[in-house]
């Protein structure tokens, strides 16, 4: 009985490592490109970045119309304000007003 171990003692080993080497490789391109990888990541943080920042444009605006809708909800309506909003409703002015127009 012939055992030919030579091809054998050199293959298993080879055959293990080139098995292990392709699992870290997929393990490793997958935490670098997956959908849970560094790359998602860094753009997921780039993307919060620029909804904070539209968070607290929103934020700011809410606030001032907040403002002016307080000025409205009290028994007296602020006069200044029903003013303005008569003269951009009807579109008049007085000869004497200076006008500035704003956004």
């Amino acid at each position: 009985m012939v055992i030919r171990r030579g091809p054998r003692r050199f293959l298993a080993p080879l055959a293990f490592y080139s098995v292990a080497t392709a699992c870290v490789a997929y393990f490793v391109y997958h935490a670098h490109n997956g959908p849970r990888g560094y790359e998602t990541k860094q753009e997921l943080k780039v993307q919060i970045a620029e909804m904070s920042a539209d968070l607290a444009k929103l934020r700011s605006e809410r606030a001032e119309w907040d403002a002016r809708v307080a000025l409205m909800r009290r028994d007296e309506v602020d006069r200044d304000l029903l003013d303005e909003r008569a003269r951009a409703a009807l579109g008049r002015v007085h000869r004497n007003d200076v006008v500035i127009i704003g956004r």
